[in-house]
């Protein structure tokens, strides 16, 4: 049955992890999600798009220009400068990255409004109010000049003022869909002043919307605002390159969208959504939500025109003519800094003017629409062939075909990129069926490991010298099964043993041989007595009673061999503390607590067909290590069950300590300590001590708290056993008792929250 269960094993195992590496990638998880986009990075660091002059330039308004013309910002009469003398020197077009959201406050009118209200200014405000207005001044060149672009911004926040709408979308061939269906809606807006928007050719978008990273590798072609107007419904915005390039072609204000699916964007996995816009004569792919691949160059200074420059007539002539201008910032100060997979810092206003190289260049970067499903089907195939390979052909042919799988992956990855531009994950392919790899391989390790240790595997270091006296004697007892017997089974467990290992962290032999030397002489006490080593768990022992041979008495048995193994440990503490002053060390004595109960198990060979135990089970087993980890709360070396002290009371100096429901059970249990042994039971002292004792259990369970109170007391000034621990918690408990009534049906029953 174990061989079958391992050889399913090994084929279920790898195929979960299949699984759950398709579920993780179909669901997209953000972990998967980055891993793919640090493969897209990488191939952009290693093949950066070339650098080719398409007439793209930015004005910058830099540190120069700041240290030249003064701090931002800048007299809208100063911009207004600025635009006309690109005009002048050619440029074609001219897109600003700077929203004009707030008035001019050097507007003379603005400027005086600051000065005291008195007689001496007031001939200097009228003179004021009739001077021009720097936005309208603004708002005036702009239309003059022709071919400007202002800026909008669209947010999740609160919508103040609609930006307004020039350049606008339709979807090809398909009447009546509003193309807001297909991409993201946002809630508010950053708007230009109304004056100079309705002065500009176009009115366009600046979002950046960089990854959870900070990297921006894709950019919205067009966002829709949550401001549904009448005929036209949300309004849709167009990115800043793509206004640009539509006003610099004289297009028409109506851009064409087609749809993944559409004649000419065929797909056979994505039915709807963004594939490609037309912008006059030029086609621009996208993703389904209308997202643009940015392919980098990195930072090239033939781009760049300081602003001062231009306003100080230092530009060479025709250096502007027909050129596309955007006006934008690097001046940290001015905290328009993005990050690329080429660049840690740029400007924001290069992420816009390398969009718009590539639409004039027709040079794209682009997910396949199929991408995903390929990625998929690959972790499929290639896992299925692990998944049934390595358990019929080992490790290593698999691993030959994997790599070479693997590898021609990630080479069709690179060539898709480097010819064609397409960008396909090969990464988490790669990295899901190596984890299928390792998971079978794993499982195929283990199982031949455990078949080795079977066949390595003997009796004798297992089985205590009584079972295997009577195997030797009756062999066919060697197979699965087991019997009911009435058993007493002991636990023993060291008290503080994580203080005394941390005093052998730089010595773990040490403590090694320091547990060997405290369980060699305990489990003497209990072989010596017929008991069974079950099994050693730590500084733990497991012992039983009347199995696989007939014990009697097997209660007191147990008994006599809990009160000589506290006989050992002080002989070995004694012998431990000699060696310590010998040596000028610290000494830590050893301390153990016991726990004993008696009642019906099932014991016998338990395991596999290939390998199995003598052990015990039932609940009574589980109750005997309850009970000695109740040792140390009731402060007394020995706790037993009530079977057992039912049978062993007239042998040893027994008292009742409480009615207890242990953790892990519902039904409350008597339980008891062993004192001393039959010697003590007949000692006058202990016969007052046990009277009044049980007097007190009896009041505590009556709910009588003066008389406990007043028994405890006597208890106290009997020196036969000290049992202060114990009774310090029925002082605590009837404090709190008289704090808090258990009430009228109360029966007595402590519960214990710990083990």
């Amino acid at each position: 049955m174990r061989k079958k269960l391992s050889g399913i094993l090994h084929y279920l195992v790898p195929l979960l992890v299949l699984m759950a590496c398709v579920v993780f990638r179909w669901q997209d998880v953000p972990l998967v999600g980055q891993l793919r986009m640090n493969v897209f990075d990488t191939y952009q660091r290693i093949a950066p798009r070339e650098f080719q002059d398409v007439g793209v330039r930015i004005v910058d308004i830099d540190d120069k220009s700041l240290a030249e013309l003064g701090q931002w910002p800048w007299p809208r009469t100063r911009l207004a400068e600025l635009i006309y003398k690109l005009r002048m020197a050619g440029a074609a077009v001219v897109g600003f990255d700077i929203i004009f959201a707030e008035p001019d406050r050097t507007s003379p009118d603005r400027v005086v409004a600051d000065w005291p209200q008195d007689d001496n200014t007031a001939e200097i405000r009228k003179l004021a109010a009739n001077l021009p207005d720097h936005d309208a001044l603004f708002a005036q060149f702009i239309g003059g000049v022709g071919q400007i672009v202002t800026a909008t911004q669209l947010t999740d926040g609160k919508l103040v003022h609609i930006p307004r709408q020039v350049g606008n979308f339709a979807i090809a061939g398909a009447q009546g869909r509003n193309i807001a269906e297909y991409i993201p809606t946002l809630s508010g807006a950053a708007a230009n002043l109304p004056a100079i928007e309705e002065a500009a050719a176009g009115n366009a978008l600046i979002n950046v919307t960089p990854g959870t990273d900070g990297i921006v590798r894709r950019v919205p072609l067009l966002l829709a605002l949550d401001a549904k107007q009448p005929v036209i419904g949300k309004p849709v915005y167009p990115t800043l390159s793509m206004e640009m390039l539509r006003v610099m072609q004289d297009a028409p204000r109506t851009m064409n969208v087609r749809l993944s699916g559409a004649s000419g964007a065929a797909s056979w996995t994505t039915s709807d959504g963004v594939d490609a816009i037309r912008v006059g004569q030029l086609t621009i792919p996208s993703d389904a939500t209308g997202n643009m691949w940015v392919y980098f160059t990195g930072h090239e200074p033939q781009r760049y025109i300081s602003a001062a420059d231009v306003i100080n007539g230092n530009v060479p002539e025709g250096a502007l003519q027909d050129t596309a201008v955007l006006i934008g910032a690097s001046a940290a100060g001015l905290l328009d800094l993005r990050s690329s997979p080429l660049n840690p810092v740029l400007p924001g206003v290069e992420v816009h003017a390398e969009m718009m190289e590539q639409m004039l260049l027709q040079e794209f970067l682009s997910r396949p629409y199929w991408a995903s499903q390929a990625e998929t089907l690959a972790i499929v195939i290639i896992g299925l062939f692990f998944v049934i390979a390595i358990p019929r052909l080992g490790a290593l042919w698999p691993a030959i075909v994997g790599i070479t799988l693997i590898g021609g992956a990630i080479g069709f990855s690179w060539w898709a990129f480097r010819t064609h531009h397409m960008l396909i994950d090969p990464l988490y392919a790669s990295l899901a069926t190596i984890l299928v790899y390792l998971s079978g391989s794993l499982i195929g390790f283990m199982r031949t490991e455990g078949e080795k240790r079977q066949v390595r595997g003997a009796f004798s270091t297992y089985l205590s010298p009584a079972l295997v006296e009577q195997l030797a004697q009756h062999p066919e007892r060697l197979k699965l099964g087991g019997e009911m017997r009435d058993m007493t089974l002991l636990f023993c467990d060291v008290r503080g043993f994580t203080t005394i290992s941390e005093s052998f962290k730089s010595d773990p032999q040490g403590l090694t041989q320091l547990i060997n030397r405290l369980l060699t002489p305990l489990t003497s006490c209990i072989l010596q007595r017929d008991g069974t080593i079950d099994k050693y768990m730590g500084d733990c022992i497991m012992a039983f009673w009347n199995a696989p041979l007939d014990v009697p008495l097997h209660p007191e048995k147990a008994c006599e061999s809990a009160l000589a193994m506290f006989v050992a440990l002080r002989a070995l503490n004694d012998e431990r503390e000699a060696e310590a002053k010998a040596e000028g060390k610290a000494f830590l004595p050893l301390n153990i607590g016991i726990g004993i109960n008696t009642g019906t198990c099932v014991v016998g060979n338990m395991g596999s067909d290939q390998r199995f135990d003598y052990s015990v089970l039932g609940d009574a087993v589980n109750l005997a290590s309850r009970l000695e980890g109740q040792s140390k709360n009731y402060g007394v070396d020995i706790v037993i069950g009530q079977e057992t002290a039912a049978t062993v009371s007239q042998r040893f100096a027994v008292l009742q300590l409480d009615l207890i429901a242990v953790k892990g059970k519902s039904e409350a249990v008597e339980i008891f300590t062993v004192l001393g042994d039959h010697d003590l039971r007949e000692n006058e002292g202990f016969a007052a001590l046990a009277d009044t004792h049980d007097a007190m259990i009896k009041a505590y369970r009556a709910q009588n708290w003066d008389q406990v109170k007043n028994l405890l007391a006597e208890l106290r000034q009997n020196t036969v056993c000290d049992l202060s621990v114990l009774y310090d918690m029925y002082e605590e408990r009837i404090a709190a008792f008289r704090q808090n009534p258990p009430g009228p049906d109360w029966d007595g029953v402590f519960v214990a929250t710990s083990k």
